[in-house]
């Protein structure tokens, strides 16, 4: 593959002119890190089916005043509504995170929400291009369903537009604001990961994360990340200030030596909700596709045991399982 098939642009301070990558972090490890990790033992195992205590859910059509709901799909797929709009994050509804369609991971319960089910979706967030996060089957149903505009960073867009032609697509780096409808505006964030589809086109397309600055608050959303020693949650609270909710990654982390710059653990997940100033936290990407070693329910066991270790009241920061509904409170006194 010759140069960088999905993004032409000038360099900058996370851009080689072909490659994105982190700015004094580090990159994913190498072709013989993950043979060594694969073919190394400590895999928990998980059960075939592991089904929601929540039933899947038909969402209300819209949700406008100060309410803010955010509704639990699946891994990195959530429903959140607030101030008349209704969005998703990196939807996917299909049965594997995979290129294949009988290999790879199998979703081991059913989505919160039948696809069938949706509210009308004016927004989606597709924060990099990973197969658990940026489904073409899902996104092309969405087109022709619902006609959502996908907000993404750089390169990802030439990715969309494959699976779903004649998609509204808007695109941006680290550090851009995008005006939305009903006073809200969505910014690109930083976050500590990166990107392929194949072999051949790592880091070609961006990943951030980002923020929703709406009447109902502001909202924190990452769909994967490194801790990063807390920089960009320090970066995210200076620049926004704070935040109601904040949306983040707790699964996906064992075993350490191999994940731990790519992806956080429950107990930094806690950390970084106290950097970034969220008065509540929603913990996703675990219990639905089993991506690394660690046990099914561990994400979410830990999440109460880091809660705790802090001094933080459980409800403030919830481990979130599909069709699971929640609304969240207006923050009122709150210290950390």
């Amino acid at each position: 593959m010759a140069g960088n098939p999905y993004y032409s642009g000038p360099p900058s301070d996370h851009f080689d002119g072909t490659h994105f990558f982190n700015p004094e972090g580090a990159a994913p490890r190498s072709f013989s890190d993950l043979l060594k990790w694969q073919l190394g033992r400590g895999r928990a195992k998980w059960p075939a089916f592991w089904p929601s205590p929540f039933e899947p859910v038909r969402p209300a059509e819209r949700l406008d005043g100060n309410r803010l709901r955010v509704t639990m799909v699946g891994h990195a797929t959530l429903l959140l509504q607030m101030a008349g709009l209704n969005i998703l994050t990196d939807p996917v509804w299909s049965a594997r995170a995979s290129p294949f369609s009988s290999l790879g991971p199998k979703r081991v319960n059913p989505p919160g929400i039948r696809i069938e089910d949706l509210p009308p979706i004016d927004l989606i967030l597709l924060s990099h291009n990973h197969y658990d996060h940026l489904d073409g089957a899902t996104l092309a149903w969405l087109k022709a369903k619902h006609d959502p505009l996908v907000v993404t960073p750089l390169g990802n867009d030439a990715i969309i537009r494959r699976y779903a032609p004649g998609m509204r697509i808007e695109t941006g780096d680290w550090g851009d604001r995008l005006e939305m409808a009903g006073g809200c505006a969505v910014h690109f964030e930083l976050a500590h990961h990166w990107s392929a589809r194949g072999t051949r086109d790592r880091r070609m397309a961006l990943w951030s994360a980002f923020v929703i600055a709406t009447p109902a608050g502001n909202i924190y959303h990452i769909g994967d990340t490194g801790f990063h020693a807390g920089r960009n949650y320090r970066a995210a609270a200076q620049r926004h200030g704070g935040f109601r909710l904040a949306i983040l990654p707790i699964g996906a982390y064992e075993p350490r030596w191999f994940m731990k710059a790519q992806h956080q653990n429950p107990q930094e997940a806690v950390e970084g909700m106290q950097l970034a100033n969220a008065a509540y936290a929603a913990g996703h990407h675990w219990g639905t596709f089993h991506l690394t070693n660690e046990p099914i329910a561990e994400p979410s066991d830990r999440l109460r045991e880091a809660l705790d270790t802090a001094g933080l009241a459980r409800d403030r920061f919830r481990a979130l399982r599909p069709g699971e509904v929640w609304d969240v409170p207006e923050p009122r006194g709150l210290c950390d």
